[in-house]
Order: C-alpha cells, then structure tokens, then sequence
C-alpha cells in the first residue's frame, strides 16, 4: 500500500483553521461548541467525497489555512467504535476506490495509478483523543474509511473489516478534505461522532441528535488544544 504522510506545526500554533461538514446540522452544532472563537472558519462543503474535495480546494484558494478539520457524524464498526463515541483518525481511507475483479477488490494502488491512504500525524491525533478522554468522552484514535455508498448490509460491513481490520469508522468525506489540504500541503484531520453502527441499515436505531450534541462538546474541547 501506499502511504502519503501529513505535517504539522507544533500545536499551539493553528491560528486559522478550517473546518469543514457535509451538512448544515453538522455545522451548526460544531459553531456552538466553538462560541465564536475567531480562529475557526466552518463551512458545510456538501456529501460525499467528490463534493468535500471540490469545496476544501475553493475554500483553500480563498485563504491561507494552517490546519484544516473533516468533521460530522459517522459511523462505527462493532467493536471498535460504538454508538456515542468519538473517533480521530489516524489513517484516512478511500476505502472503495480501486476495482472489483475474481479475486476481490483492488485498491487503487494495485492498479498502479494512485493513492487511497492518507495518514494523519499521529501526535496531533493523539492530542486530540487525549483531551477528549480526559474531558470525560468516549472516544479513541483509529482508521476512518471514506466511502461513496454507505455501507448498509452486515455483507458489507463485515467485508470491509475483512479488508481493513483496523477500521473503526465510516464517513464519506473524509479523504476528500483530506487530498485537498494534502495538495495545498496544510495539514489535516478527520473527527467523528458515531450516531449508528456500520451494517445493516435500521434508521430506528440511528442516535444522530446524541451524535451531532457529542459534536458540540468536542469542539468545545478541542479549541482549547489546537
């Protein structure tokens, strides 16, 4: 596989940062855990990959960012993020770009003509766990898949944790906002709030209000570390 590392600068330097929602209830309720600290622009970029990476590239052209934030709702592999918790990312994943064929999917890389991984700093992601943890959230560092279909059958879920055991979540923005702050060289980050369990789809069993207030109390958290 082919890895494509991220920088920082030191924490406690981000004096603009970036952070950007699929949607309008993503953002507003990352607004109200920030409370209008002036450093943070938060802007919905729309769903999906394609649309969160032509939105960070305009938003990028536009201003200098010096760290730039994918995050909403999610959600999570069963056993490795449940519903409730809050997932940074460590690793970024194009988790269905690449090609079916007899033997079982390709990534990309086997193709010969890209890249589906892309790695966070693992000081920065683990910065950010700690300080949620010890604010009293649910919460770890791990592997978030971008996907263009979310998953919705046990077949699925339990084949991509065949492929990518180190999962522990699904969104589908991710590594768009991510590819665009990598060719802008900014630096990058995915965080998550699991409203739903990855598997069969059951909406009844959806916690997105839970979700989207687990949002707000993690921005509120991580504006005073970053």
């Amino acid at each position: 596989m082919t890895y494509i590392e991220n920088s920082r600068p030191d924490l406690g330097q981000f004096s603009n940062i970036l952070i950007i929602t699929a949607v309008d209830a993503e953002k507003e309720s990352i607004l109200k855990g920030l409370n209008d600290d002036s450093r943070f622009t938060v802007e919905a970029g729309g769903a999906g990959p394609v649309a969160a990476a032509v939105s960070a590239g305009a938003f990028l052209a536009k201003d200098t960012y010096d760290l730039v934030i994918n995050a909403g709702i999610g959600g999570g592999f069963t056993g490795q993020a449940e519903i409730g918790s809050i997932v940074t990312a460590d690793q970024i994943i194009a988790a269905d770009f690449g090609a079916e064929s007899q033997e079982g999917f390709l990534p990309v890389e086997e193709l010969g003509f890209g890249c589906s991984r892309l790695t966070v700093n693992e000081s920065l992601a683990d910065t950010a766990t700690e300080a949620l943890t010890k604010a009293g959230l649910p919460a770890r560092t791990g592997t978030v898949l971008t996907v263009s279909t979310a998953t919705g059958t046990a077949e699925t879920a339990e084949e991509l944790q065949k492929r990518v055991p180190e999962a522990a979540a699904e969104a589908m923005e991710g590594f768009g906002v991510a590819w665009a702050a990598h060719q802008n060289a900014v630096p990058f980050m995915e965080i998550r709030a699991i409203s739903n369990a990855v598997g069969p789809r059951d909406k009844s069993a959806w916690k997105i209000k839970e979700a989207l207030d687990s949002l707000t109390e993690a921005a509120r958290i991580l504006k005073e570390v970053l």
